[in-house]
């Protein structure tokens, strides 16, 4: 049985400064490096899964987001963290400024896509996986994808539900919530 943890990135593993284009203003959060370390030597797959409307808005192309993911990966490795095993994002929006990127998508939380493509790719089991996130969009997909749910209080967790071209279950809710990737993976570890 292969198991995953399924990360969002701005809010999670970086600090979300709205649209994430540029270098200097990557900051990996406190503690990342240490509990993904910890997660990789429980044995589970680190997948991270972005909404990117950065590209929709034209402040980056696709390459530009994967140089981006790049260089968060490099600080988190020279941290002490382990290496990713995957990073799948969606580059849609509904209002988005590139007419090319406008569009109605599966990929873009919170529908379950980007989890589904990940898992596939990499032999997860879903059920026995975990979604980490710092908003609601993240917990559903996660639990459209049959994922247990974590939402973090390092993001976005207060802000309003980014635009979606579905109404949101407000049934959902995480299965836990904590302060940040440390207290989440601390909870992780100690499901049976």
């Amino acid at each position: 049985m292969n198991r995953a943890v399924f990360l969002d990135r701005d809010g999670v593993l970086v600090r979300d400064v709205h649209l994430l284009a540029r270098p200097e203003d990557i900051e990996i959060l406190p503690g990342v490096p240490d509990a993904l370390a910890r997660l990789h030597r429980a044995g589970f797959k680190l997948l991270v899964v972005s909404n990117q409307p950065v590209v929709a808005r034209g402040s980056l192309d696709e390459a530009g987001v994967r140089r981006i993911q790049g260089l968060i990966e490099e600080q988190i490795q020279l941290s002490g963290g382990p290496a990713l095993d995957g990073f799948y994002f969606c580059p849609h929006h509904p209002q988005a400024t590139v007419p090319a990127y406008r569009l109605i998508c599966d990929c873009r939380k919170p529908r379950p896509l980007l989890l589904q493509q990940a898992a596939r790719d990499h032999g997860i089991t879903l059920a026995s996986s975990y979604m980490v996130g710092d908003r609601i969009t993240d917990v559903i997909a996660g639990a459209s994808a049959g994922c247990q749910t974590v939402q973090v209080e390092t993001g976005m967790h207060l802000a309003p539900p980014i635009e979606t071209a579905q109404p949101l279950d407000p049934a959902i809710r995480p299965v836990h919530v904590c302060a940040d990737l440390t207290a989440a993976v601390r909870w992780i570890l100690e499901q049976p």
